[in-house]
């Protein structure tokens, strides 16, 4: 081969890399001047329709914590007495206990009915305000989550075996929640 051959051989591929260059800037230009073509019109529909997608999300978005700050005010309103409510929760226990023990002295029968007659207003005011017992009968069957086992003794039968046999102090719920566990005896 000659000089001449090679150099023009050389010169070929240049001219076409030129000419590939050449058609990808033509193709840019094109999909540009289509971008320009868009008309003035369709530019403000696009952002139309952007701006009111970001409007529908923010509203969205502000409902959501109305809603949520809503349920989180009227949670901290059913609980708000909360503490008055685990504070009364023993005297309810003394009143309990008292009536258990006026029950066997038949001449104290006035004093009864007195003592009866409080815990029953006091009982029912608390319900007013949404305390409730937790109900828990011997017999029952233990579980962790709703019960506070305080000690396990000998079952009296195999059927009590992992049951309560006996309640040491109730439960209660203030609404949906519980404020005290109460507390048994389970058979072993």
């Amino acid at each position: 081969m000659s000089k001449k051959n090679k150099e023009n051989k050389v010169e070929e591929p240049q001219i076409n890399d030129r000419e590939t260059a050449t058609a990808e800037t033509d193709a840019e230009s094109q999909t540009d001047i289509q971008k320009e073509e868009q008309s003035v019109e369709e530019q403000l529909q696009d952002q139309l329709a952007a701006e009111k997608d970001k409007f529908m999300r923010l509203f969205a978005e502000f409902e959501n914590y109305k809603r949520r700050t809503s349920k989180e005010r009227m949670d901290l309103f059913k609980t708000a007495s909360q503490d008055v409510m685990v504070a009364m929760l023993p005297i309810l226990d003394d009143f309990e206990r008292a009536l258990t023990h006026i029950e066997d002295d038949k001449e104290a029968e006035e004093l009864r009915k007195g003592v009866l007659l409080i815990y029953n207003k006091l009982m029912n005011t608390l319900e007013q305000k949404g305390l409730s017992k937790i109900d828990v009968k011997q017999g029952d069957t233990f579980n962790a989550d709703d019960h506070e086992a305080v000690t396990q003794i000998p079952a009296p039968s195999d059927d009590l075996k992992g049951k309560i046999i006996d309640v040491v102090e109730r439960g209660y719920k203030l609404g949906e929640k519980v404020i005290r566990f109460p507390k048994v005896v389970i058979g072993q």
